[in-house]
């Protein structure tokens, strides 16, 4: 499946489930009231940061964007995880949600057209 299509289709269901209006999830994420609209009509791609603050208004992991990137697959996250097991909750999940940007920033360049 395409990025872009898989982004889009992606938004539209985190917002669907929670049963938001696109104006509602707009508001939500502090952006223009069209702006979700036009993301999930691929009439405008979401950048990286876009993507970052979407992931942490429904507390996912932002790679959920990215096909065929399943964060509990992943052997070396895990390993990560287990290896910070002694920082508070709050430090392990920035430090979680920072390898996944990494992650997916380089996902996102290798996409780029």
């Amino acid at each position: 499946m395409d990025l872009y299509k898989h982004t889009a289709a992606k938004i539209k269901e985190l917002r669907t489930k929670k049963g938001l209006t696109q104006e509602e999830l707009a508001k939500g994420l502090k952006v223009a009231a069209n702006t979700v609209s036009r993301w999930e009509t691929e009439s405008n791609k979401p950048d990286l940061e876009d993507l970052e603050n979407i992931s942490r208004y429904f507390g996912q992991s932002i790679l959920i964007f990215f096909p065929g990137q399943d964060p509990a697959a992943k052997p070396e996250l895990q390993a990560l995880l287990r290896a910070a097991g002694n920082l508070k909750d709050d430090d392990l999940q920035e430090l979680q949600r920072y390898a996944e940007f990494r992650q997916a920033r380089s996902l996102h360049k290798g996409k780029k057209r």
